[in-house]
């Protein structure tokens, strides 16, 4: 009997025993839970601004990098655009994705670049963010062949790819999520590499910089 009791005694203690340890890892998953909550990004952070407006900045390079995949009449142009196009596109689900986990609009609520030191005063007079095209320039890009569509492709990315590294500069000393400012990162260092390539690329075909 009382080798009876004191099995029911161990079970009953190893039942508790179970059942404190599964409120800790509960509570520790709620805590975390609640620490990441609190620690993400807001509306007005850095990181959801960069991850906002480099998604449309992005959005054009794309655009512009299809086009020189299926028009360039340079090989190397083709596979540059390709690129860009591939790689941006990929990054664009990746911070639209991170917009989406920390539940917030993929659509900026004080505007484009209000995230940056100097606010809507880095915008161009139309409202353009550094280095993208206009839509007119976009329309003469479509219409154009030949070397001279490999002039304007090499013009209008050099230039794209300015703006886009000024912006994961500033992007990079303003982040606060580790993933955010390993992308500007990124960023900055395949646009920088891409320009220098576009430049040279550019010089050879007798063109220069807009």
């Amino acid at each position: 009997m009382i080798g009876a009791v004191s099995l029911e005694s161990r079970r009953v203690r190893l039942l508790a025993g179970v059942l404190a340890a599964l409120l800790l890892i509960g509570a520790g998953f709620a805590l975390g839970s609640v620490l990441r909550t609190f620690n993400q990004p807001d509306d007005d952070s850095a990181d959801a601004g960069f991850a906002r407006d480099m998604s449309v900045h992005h959005a054009q390079a794309v655009e512009m990098g299809m086009f020189a995949f299926r028009k360039a009449q340079d090989a190397e142009l083709q596979i540059i655009g390709y690129d860009i196009a591939t790689t941006q596109q990929y990054q664009i689900g990746m911070m639209q994705t991170w917009l989406d986990g920390w539940h917030l609009s993929p659509t900026p609520p004080k505007g484009l670049m209000s995230w940056m030191p100097d606010g809507s005063r880095a915008l161009l007079p139309d409202g353009r963010m550094p280095g993208m095209a206009t839509n007119d320039e976009i329309e003469k890009l479509k219409g154009t062949t030949g070397k001279d569509f490999d002039i304007l492709f090499c013009q209008l990315m050099i230039r794209h790819h300015l703006g886009g590294i000024h912006m994961a500069d500033e992007a990079i000393k303003l982040v606060k999520d580790d993933r955010v400012k390993l992308l500007a990162q990124q960023i900055e260092a395949a646009q920088q590499l891409e320009v220098t390539t576009l430049t040279q690329k550019l010089k050879d075909l007798g063109g220069q910089p807009l």
